[in-house]
C-alpha cells in the first residue's frame, strides 16, 4: 500500500506526460519493475483500479464560469478520484478516470466505437452540464498520468476550466506525501552543509542533518502541545532522543568557522564528555531521520514509514509510538507505518487505554497471505485499547512458546531428578 502511494507520487512528478504510470528505477521512490509485476496474478488481462479520497486543507469553491458573481456551483472540502489502468497496445492504458467532489462526479466518457478515444465530458450533477464550444465536436484523447484531464477538455468546452482545480488539489496532496525507507545511512564523522533546505530527509535519511541545519538557520520552533513552551527545532530533536533513553544531549557543531563542516555531538549521560555520533550506539543514527522527518514536514502532511523500528531497542520502539502520537495530535500529521514491532503496537494500545489517544485516531491493519492473495484485515481497536478481532498468531504463538518452554523445562527437571535418585 505504501509502495502504491509512492507510485502515484512519482507518476505525478514524472516529466514525461505520456507516461501513464511511472514504475520507477533504482533511484526512484518505488522501483516496481513492469506492469506485469504489479497487476494481480501477473496477468496483463487484468487491470488495476483504485479509489483515493482525501480532505482538502481548506474548502474549495467552484464558481459558475458563465456568471462569476453568482453563488458557487459547488463547494466543499472532500475530494476523491478513481482510476483504472489496464494493458493495451503494449503499454499501460487508462480505461477510466473520475473525480468526485462532494458526491458529484466528473469523468471522461469512453468512446464505444473507437477504443483509443473518449467522446465527452460527463457529470451526474443535477444543475450543471458541460457545454461544448461551437465548431469543436471532436473526440477527446485519454487522460494524462492517471489524474489529468487532456488539454482538449478545457479547449472544447465553455465551462470546464474548474477541472484544473481538482488536478491542482491532487498534485498538492501528492506533494504532501513524505517517505522514509527501512534502511538508513550510517552516521558520518563530518557533514558538509551547502546551505540547502531539503524537502525531506531522503529515503535513507541522508538529508536529516541538512534539514536540522536549515531549520536552525530559519529559526524554526516546535511545541509538544498546548501551553507548552516553544523549542528550537534542534532542541526538539534532542528532547526526544533524551526521552527515548538514547542519549543525554545532542548538538550540531561547526568544526571551524566558515567551513560548512559540522559534527553531530552527543553525550550519553549528564556527566559524560561530548562524543561524535559515530562513536555511540547505532540506534541513535537510525531513529534520528524519523524524528527529523516528523517535525520537519509541513503541518497537515502525510508521512509514510517502513519499519522505523529497525536496529532499535524494544524500549525505544515503544517510545517511538509516543513520538508519533504527539506529532499527529500537535502537528496534524498523518503517519502511515508498516511495522513488525509488537512493542510499538502495545504502546499504542496502552495510550488508548490511558485515554491519552483516541481509538478513532489509531487505525490498525493486518496483512496476511491466503491462497496466494494478500488479505487486509481491519483490526478493531476499542476505547479500552483492546483489539477485538486479534488475528491468530499475530506476533507468533506467544502462549504456545511459553507452554513449550514450561513443558521442556519440566521434562528436563523430572529427568534430572530421576538420574539423581538412581545415582
Amino acid at each position: 500500500l505504501l509502495q502504491f502511494l509512492l507510485l502515484l507520487k512519482q507518476t505525478r512528478n514524472a516529466t514525461d506526460r505520456g507516461l501513464v504510470l511511472d514504475l520507477g528505477g533504482p533511484e526512484s521512490l518505488a522501483n516496481l519493475g513492469t506492469f506485469e509485476n504489479i497487476v494481480h496474478g501477473k496477468d496483463k488481462r487484468n487491470s488495476i483500479r483504485w479509489i483515493l479520497d482525501w480532505t482538502l486543507p481548506k474548502p474549495l469553491e467552484i464558481q459558475n464560469p458563465t456568471n462569476p458573481k453568482s453563488k458557487p456551483l459547488f463547494s466543499g472540502n472532500s475530494l476523491g478520484m478513481e482510476c483504472e489502468v489496464g494493458w493495451k497496445w503494449k503499454r499501460p492504458w487508462i480505461y477510466q478516470m473520475v473525480y468526485e467532489f462532494n458526491d458529484i462526479s466528473f469523468w471522461l466518457k469512453p468512446n464505444k466505437s473507437k477504443k483509443n478515444e473518449f467522446s465527452d465530458l460527463e457529470t451526474n450533477a443535477k444543475k450543471f452540464q458541460f457545454v461544448r464550444n461551437p465548431g469543436r465536436p471532436w473526440p477527446l484523447p485519454p487522460p494524462i498520468k492517471t489524474y489529468l484531464f487532456p488539454n482538449e477538455a478545457r479547449n472544447y468546452y465553455q465551462n470546464s476550466d474548474f477541472l484544473a482545480d481538482f488536478e491542482l488539489a491532487y498534485e498538492t496532496f501528492m506533494d504532501s506525501l513524505y517517505y522514509l525507507g527501512p534502511l538508513r545511512e550510517h552516521p558520518k564523522r563530518e557533514y558538509h552543509w551547502t546551505g540547502s533546505s531539503p524537502k525531506d530527509v531522503g529515503q535513507r535519511g541522508e538529508h536529516a542533518v541538512d534539514a536540522i541545519l536549515a531549520a536552525r538557520r530559519d529559526e524554526e520552533t516546535r511545541s509538544l502541545g498546548y501551553k507548552q513552551r516553544k523549542r528550537t527545532f534542534e532542541e526538539m530533536i534532542a528532547h526526544w532522543l533524551n526521552e527515548l533513553g538514547l542519549i543525554s544531549s545532542f548538538e550540531l557543531k561547526e568544526i571551524a568557522k566558515e567551513t560548512n563542516l559540522y559534527r553531530a555531538m552527543v553525550t550519553t549521560s549528564p556527566s559524560s564528555a561530548p562524543t561524535a555520533l559515530t562513536d555511540v550506539g547505532f540506534g541513535v543514527s537510525q531513529v534520528l531521520p524519523a524524528l527529523v522527518l516528523l517535525y520537519y514536514v509541513p503541518e497537515g502532511s502525510t508521512v509514510l514509514m517502513e519499519q522505523p523500528e529497525i536496529h532499535l531497542h524494544p524500549a525505544v520502539q515503544s517510545g517511538l509510538a509516543d513520538v508519533m502520537l504527539n506529532v499527529a495530535k500537535v502537528r496534524n500529521v498523518q503517519i502511515i507505518v508498516e511495522s513488525h514491532s509488537e512493542h510499538l503496537l502495545r504502546r499504542l494500545q496502552r495510550r488508548v487505554a490511558e485515554q491519552e489517544a483516541s481509538s478513532e485516531d489509531v487505525k490498525l491493519y493486518f496483512v496476511s497471505s491466503q491462497r496466494g492473495r494478500a488479505l487486509v484485515s481491519d483490526l478493531r481497536l476499542n476505547e479500552w485499547g483492546e483489539i477485538e478481532n486479534w488475528p491468530d498468531k499475530f506476533f507468533g504463538d506467544e502462549m504456545g512458546e511459553i507452554a513449550a518452554i514450561t513443558k521442556a523445562s519440566l521434562k528436563r527437571k523430572i529427568s534430572k531428578r530421576k538420574m539423581e535418585q538412581s545415582g
